[in-house]
């Protein structure tokens, strides 16, 4: 129960919900509880009637009248007994489902709140697990098992204190089951608890393995892999298959024990309960009276093994929201954020950073001073470091040493939204969302206009494109963009990022997928646009037709040559050597 606590702060907040379920509950078992006196009156007033009969006593007798508003009287109790178990479950149950909206709002928030870093150690297969299934369970914590476990606490001891009155003696002979019940129960539950931790973890491999099945389908198809991958779910599958089974036939021991002993209390109470009966301790309509009691705990006591099954797996579920929740970003807001209006200067001041989850040295050593409306262009071969300076930009990580200047404000000092919000950044990877096509690119400015938006498309050579869709810009485009080629998914990515109509102009590597003649168009459109800001290529080949104001090109994380266009081709070195290559593939591409 530990590891439920962290729940309390919902129950503090729902408490009129849970204080009118419970009080619900034990009126509901309180009328429950008025059945079996109302039976044993009837029987013992019957007999009575019976017995003057026979004695031949003058007078009519009144066993139908007595039977008849019993029967009414009972069937009354069973409806107000109904409204009360209805509201009940208006109040507890929806209780836990406000409590499951909480829960998983606040973990979706908090997924928000996390640093990049976290999602490249984490499976998205295993966090979906942790807002949908560990979410469920906990619900059925907070909802049926609450409502359960008060029933039967409350029915229990007014159904013991019924039979107390009766008879103290009779009532410790048929509660002697009762012990044994719950050592077994006990003893059920450390199993059931170790092996639903087992097969959570279980349900995110499994979940992980199908999500990134359907992800990644297209490559699984084009390298006919579907038999291995089948196989590979399959022995995933039947791993949290045998474990499921396995919990199962533990909980399975629960209701053939509650049976037993259930059966052995209703004999107790005939046999033990007769002798009494004949030795004049008790009356007949006392044993019905017995009876019904039992009766009425077999449901609660059968329910305590549910609701034992309940807790433990919640109690498993919740320890791991709890320890995803109390994951803390790398990345956050300082105590005392700066709000800035960035114009565009840009300095990397002796930057050196290590990836902690790899620990490979990205850069070393770097600096680099970007006055504001400048263009620069950095240049390297894939892992040379160049994406990590826009992440360190956009402090999706923290320097390992060094600063990152903007406007001489180091960027560890910014609000998080507010920096990121005046940076324009097109990445090297297009992510798409399954929407419309109006609706990826303003995705980059919520309140953009539609005439923006198509400006922005057609600065990026994409308008003629969306022209050419029957919907045009309504187009919904599929998962990640699976109707649009990779040159339209980027262009796309990168209208998102001219939208925003930032000092600051991040590309990485944004136009790899596009052909030459549309690159020139795309840079021919931004030339004039771009005028007064800020812009930074990342790239590994050379816009030929955009005239830099510095050009760095990296190598292994450090600066290997470093000037303008002609100073580099001066030099002769690996810049010179990339620009013939690729004017000579230009040349021989347009022949």
């Amino acid at each position: 129960m530990s590891k439920l606590q962290s729940l309390n702060k919902y129950f503090v907040k729902y408490k009129w919900y849970l204080i009118s379920g419970l009080l619900f509950v034990s009126i509901s078992s309180y009328i429950a509880v008025l059945s079996p006196v109302i039976v044993r009156d009837t029987i013992n007033e019957v007999q009575t009637q019976i017995a003057s009969i026979q004695k031949g006593e003058k007078g009519k007798p009144d066993i139908f009248n007595i039977v008849f508003y019993s029967g009414i009287t009972l069937l009354g109790l069973a409806l107000l007994r109904g409204v009360f178990m209805f509201l009940m479950r208006q109040t507890i149950i929806v209780m836990s489902r406000h409590i499951e909206y909480a829960q998983k709002k606040e973990i979706y928030n908090h997924y928000q709140s996390l640093h990049t870093g976290f999602f490249k150690t984490h499976f998205t297969g295993d966090l979906m697990n942790r807002i949908a299934e560990d979410v469920g369970r906990v619900r059925m914590y907070t909802g049926p098992s609450i409502m359960y476990a008060t029933n039967v606490i409350v029915l229990t001891i007014m159904c013991m204190w019924g039979m107390l009155r009766v008879n103290p003696m009779l009532t410790l002979y048929v509660s002697i089951p009762l012990p044994l019940l719950a050592i077994s129960i006990y003893y059920v539950n450390k199993l059931i608890y170790q092996k639903s931790s087992k097969i959570q973890a279980q349900l995110s491999t499994l979940t992980t393995t199908a999500q990134e099945s359907y992800s990644g389908i297209r490559v699984i198809k084009s390298f006919v892999q579907e038999a291995n991958m089948i196989k590979f779910f399959n022995r995933n599958s039947e791993l949290y298959k045998d474990s499921a089974i396995n919990l199962s036939l533990t909980e399975a021991i629960y209701f053939p024990a509650m049976n037993l002993f259930i059966g052995l209390s209703m004999l107790s109470t005939v046999l033990i309960g007769g002798y009494f009966a004949i030795h004049g301790k008790i009356n007949t309509g006392n044993i019905a009276e017995f009876v019904l009691y039992i009766t009425q705990l077999m449901f609660p006591i059968s329910a305590i093994g549910m609701v034992a099954s309940m807790v433990q797996r919640a109690g498993a579920s919740q320890k791991r929201i709890d320890e995803f929740l109390d994951t803390k970003p790398d990345i956050a807001n300082p105590v005392h954020a700066v709000t800035h209006e960035v114009k565009g200067g840009v300095v990397f001041d002796k930057v050196r950073f290590t990836y902690p989850h790899t620990g490979i040295t990205a850069l070393k050593d770097f600096t680099l001073d970007i006055k504001p409306g400048e263009k620069v262009t950095i240049i390297g071969r894939t892992g040379s470091g160049k994406s990590t300076l826009a992440h360190l930009l956009l402090r999706m990580y923290d320097t390992s040493e060094g600063q990152v200047l903007l406007d001489g404000v180091d960027v560890k000092r910014f609000n998080l939204q507010d920096l990121r919000r005046q940076v324009g950044y097109a990445p090297q990877e297009a992510y798409l969302f399954s929407d419309t096509i109006y609706n990826n690119i303003r995705f980059g400015k919520d309140n953009a206009t539609d005439e923006e938006v198509r400006a922005a498309a057609r600065l990026a050579d994409l308008e003629k494109d969306i022209d050419g869709f029957p919907k045009g810009f309504e187009t919904m485009i599929g998962e990640r963009g699976v109707m649009l080629s990779g040159g339209q998914k980027q262009r796309m990515v990168l209208a998102r990022a001219i939208l925003k109509n930032a000092n600051l102009l991040i590309l990485d590597d944004c136009l790899s997928a596009v052909d030459t003649q549309t690159e020139k168009n795309i840079l021919g459109n931004l030339q004039p646009q771009l005028k007064d800001k800020t812009v930074i290529v990342i790239t590994h080949r050379i816009f030929t037709s955009w005239t830099f104001d510095k050009i760095i090109v990296l190598d292994n994380g450090s600066i290997a040559e470093f000037g303008d266009h002609d100073s580099l081709m001066e030099l002769n070195g690996r810049y010179a050597k990339l620009y013939r290559h690729q004017t000579l593939d230009n040349s021989v591409e347009s022949r």
